[in-house]
């Protein structure tokens, strides 16, 4: 017997999986958050479940958000199903399905008034967001705000309406301020390095464009705390929905399947207040960088370096390159001799243990994720996961034939073709920008290195842009598997 997943049918579902333990008429609202997709669902989402199943913590229930049409369809599924979620954890030896209900209403997308209204209640004391590293409006090269983006240009000429989420979120604090009211925290739960660094910078340059002293005020007041977040979640298909059915038994429209494991570390600084996350596992501390270096270096750097050559030998699923000893020892010999050494230690953390530990993650077959996922967006994610480790070592004057041999293996994806011939779909927001280029560096390497927005100051050094294309020329003349052999025997590519 299949059971559609909403509020009347708990009782029911409880035989399937695990159900709340509290009443959601006894959650109030205190977190509003940018971008429900499954991350947030599966992260964020979680730990406040487990917090309000222990008794605690139960004013601070979610209120989704957004402003984009995926951002509309994902409130039509959810609210369908009273704003349910079923998440499936798979690891090697275990499954665990659960239901959670931290979340109690779905603003409109496309009524962002309604969206301001919420944002200024007095209850609302955390705003939340994974929108992805695009949408901070931050030129990624330069790390700055980009103030001619056309979106701004038109919240800044009527900002009394806004329409994107940096500006909701300065209306917001506006309005709350000239009524007296504290400031809610805005925490980015973001894969990206420094992301409470990078939305307080952002939002303090959207603010002194608006005023100048209102600008002073949030570079001043503003709480961003930055965040460390770690959850492997691949998207869902009609695949993923199909197996809850008939697995499971329950008919849930925007399921979740990921791993058991999770992480999430978080600078304690919230002086409106914050749930007592603490007593379900989450890390609060004065310094989040430590764990995310280690994090964005090792898993997310590491992501890359074997999803891009994976995907160049139509291999669909990242435990595919996991399982192949080729690609282990590859891994192996690019974290030992160039990304773990520029990894400082992390309280209470073996790196080894670590590494090992993210191996094993990344070989789960039952996680069923694509190298596709993994491979998109690179025009963004590279200068998040890759260049900034690639120009640690540069100016550490240690070798980077491993770095650039990730990017090399990203400029040949970008050529929009795997080794077979068959054509890779696009997969960036700037797929025709970087096929081109792609084409291009074929036989000009510097014609890739010369995306300044996304290289940035790793072009500027000659050892760099030699193994980038000594790396490139050994993919395109000798194949991606030859390549990383001579890699991983340590000789010239």
């Amino acid at each position: 017997m299949i059971i559609k997943l909403n509020a009347t049918g708990l009782d029911r579902l409880a035989e399937h999986a695990r159900v709340p333990r509290y009443r959601r008429e006894d959650l109030r609202a205190g977190i509003v958050h940018f971008g429900v997709g499954n991350f947030h669902r599966a992260h964020m989402a979680c730990y406040l479940d487990d917090l309000f199943n222990l008794g605690e913590g139960r004013d601070w229930a979610i209120v989704g958000a957004g402003i984009r049409p995926a951002d509309t369809a994902m409130r039509e599924r959810l609210k369908a199903q009273d704003y349910l979620t079923t998440v499936v954890a798979q690891d090697a030896g275990e499954t665990d399905a659960r239901i959670t209900a931290a979340m109690i209403d779905f603003i409109d997308p496309e009524r962002p008034d309604l969206v301001l209204a919420r944002l200024v209640e007095p209850g609302i004391r955390i705003v939340s967001l994974t929108i992805t590293e695009g949408g901070y409006h931050i030129d990624p090269a330069t790390g700055r705000f980009n103030s001619d983006d056309p979106a701004v240009v038109a919240d800044l000429a009527d900002f009394d309406h806004p329409r994107t989420i940096f500006g909701l979120i300065l209306r917001a604090l506006q309005i709350r301020r000239a009524a007296g009211l504290l400031s809610f925290a805005v925490l980015s739960c973001d894969n990206i390095t420094g992301n409470g660094e990078i939305t307080h910078r952002a939002l303090s340059a959207f603010a002194r464009l608006v005023d100048d002293e209102f600008g002073r005020w949030v570079e001043s007041d503003l709480a961003c705390p930055n965040t460390m977040v770690d959850r492997i979640t691949p998207a869902t298909g009609e695949r993923e929905r199909e197996r809850l059915r008939t697995e499971f038994g329950i008919d849930d429209r925007a399921p979740i399947f990921c791993e058991g494991f999770r992480q999430w570390v978080v600078e304690d600084h919230f002086p409106a207040g914050r749930p007592p996350l603490e007593k379900v596992g989450v890390t609060m501390v004065e310094d989040v960088a430590p764990f995310e270096l280690m994090k964005i270096r090792i898993l997310n750097g590491g992501h890359a370096a074997i999803s891009y050559p994976g995907a160049l030998l139509d291999m669909e699923y990242v435990h595919e390159a996991m399982q192949d000893p080729l690609f282990s020892r590859y891994f192996d010999r690019l974290q030992e001799k160039e990304i773990m050494p520029l990894v400082p230690p992390v309280p209470d953390t073996d790196l080894g243990g670590y590494k090992r530990q993210v191996i094993s993650r990344f070989a789960n077959a039952k996680m069923g994720d694509t190298n596709r996922r993994v491979c998109f967006d690179g025009s963004n994610r590279q200068p998040q996961y890759v260049l900034p480790t690639a120009l640690a070592a540069l100016r550490a004057g240690r070798p980077v034939s491993g770095l650039a041999l990730i990017s090399a293996f990203w400029c040949r994806y970008c050529a929009g073709t795997t080794e077979s011939g068959r054509t890779v779909e696009a997969n960036d927001p700037n797929w025709d920008r970087m096929r081109t280029t792609a084409l291009a560096a074929r036989n000009d390497p510097d014609a890739f290195l010369a995306m300044g927005d996304i290289f940035g100051e790793v072009a500027a050094f000659a050892q760099y842009r030699a193994a980038f294309a000594a790396a490139l020329e050994s993919i395109w003349s000798r194949g991606t598997r030859s390549t990383m052999e001579r890699y991983v025997a340590g000789g010239a590519l």
